[in-house]
């Protein structure tokens, strides 16, 4: 039996994105919706399952267990636009006072939810992560491939993000209700995950993380998945361009900087050929045609030394000059973005009060 829930008890919405889960969904619904019946007593819960365009009965399954659950609503996409679009869909359907988006496989446990939620009530966060990779948390029986991509896609994004979070690309959040839904999203695919951290920073909003057990126990036993070197070339590619948004300096001007010590020492091997064949031009020839003329048999003796070291200047240069652009357009995004979302508050909290 459900245990009463107040009426002014915080309404959290629990976000569930489906695509193709229709052999699980409504076992691992029914376990999920069993674990916040024991978090009834503080807070009360929505649950929203966004049908992602599935091939299989997922539709059918999460139409039918609306049935079975109260407080359950069921979305549907007519195809399938993506991770981030099926969670831009359920941010913007909650009504929660916070929002916390699970994976419907449970490779992490329902019981991160209470400890999420009880995180941000505590730290008043905007945002708080699940971290397989901090102190306390672990993998279990994650397949190799995947294990691999996940640590150095999160090492890689974590030299570009400032703040220590350690993991980035983790589905298994918790947010204010009220943040995320301002927030002007445009990822829509795994982008989404790097896209709200990065925005969030840029916003100053607090984040935390909490340890996070990441446990594929169910999905091994299922049998293998098939696995796309298509999305895995896609996800590959997203997390480079995610950690271009971070931080462009490290793509542009430190190569940059690097190229330019290396034209440095290759000009300075061409200065000394230059100075050799100065040296051994005849005082007549010199005084004749003039330094053009050392220059000359400089080139001829060593061509690929001028013909490279010139190029490595001018790579050089071009990447700094990029560097510093990508740092002033990400200065001006930011500074309009934090302006947009503001602006936008206001009106949204200016239309409560009327």
């Amino acid at each position: 039996m459900a245990v009463p829930q107040m009426k002014d008890a915080p309404l959290v919405s629990i976000v569930l994105p489906c695509f193709n889960e229709g052999a699980v969904l409504e076992a691992n619904l029914a376990e999920i919706m069993t674990y916040l019946r024991t978090l009834e007593s503080r807070r009360r819960f929505e649950v929203l399952i966004v049908n992602d365009g599935s091939r299989d009965n997922t539709g059918e399954v999460a139409d039918r267990l609306r049935q079975k659950y109260a407080n359950l609503r069921v979305l549907h996409h007519p195809s399938n636009f993506g991770l981030g679009q099926a969670f831009m869909t359920a941010f913007a359907q909650s009504k929660g006072d916070y929002v916390v988006t699970m994976d419907v496989d449970l490779s992490y446990s329902p019981d991160h939810i209470g400890t999420l939620l009880d995180t941000i009530e505590t730290t008043r966060a905007k945002l708080v992560l699940v971290s397989p990779y901090m102190e306390g948390g672990k993998l279990t029986n994650v397949p190799w491939l995947r294990r691999t991509l996940s640590i150095w896609g999160n090492r890689f994004l974590r030299r570009f993000a400032r703040g220590g979070v350690s993991t980035i690309t983790c589905m298994v959040r918790a947010y204010d209700g009220f943040f995320i839904r301002s927030l002007v999203l445009r990822g829509t695919g795994m982008d989404i995950m790097p896209e709200i951290v990065y925005k969030t920073m840029v916003l100053r909003g607090n984040i935390q993380q909490i340890p996070g057990h990441l446990d594929w126990t169910k999905q091994v036993s299922a049998g293998p998945r098939r696995v796309s070197s298509m999305r895995i070339a896609r996800h590959i590619l997203g997390t480079i361009i995610s950690g271009f948004i971070f931080r462009p300096f490290m793509f542009l001007v430190v190569p940059g900087l690097l190229m330019l010590l290396f034209s440095a020492y290759v000009n300075t091997w061409m200065i000394i050929h230059f100075f050799s064949a100065l040296a051994k031009l005849p005082a007549d020839v010199l005084s004749a045609e003039g330094p053009s003329a050392a220059l000359a048999l400089a080139y001829s003796n060593h061509p690929h030394t001028f013909t490279v070291g010139l190029l490595s200047l001018m790579l050089a240069l071009q990447l700094i000059g990029m560097g510093a652009l990508a740092l002033q357009s990400k200065k001006y995004f930011e500074e309009v973005f934090y302006l947009g979302v503001s602006l936008n508050r206001l009106l949204k909290n200016e239309e409560t009060r009327r």
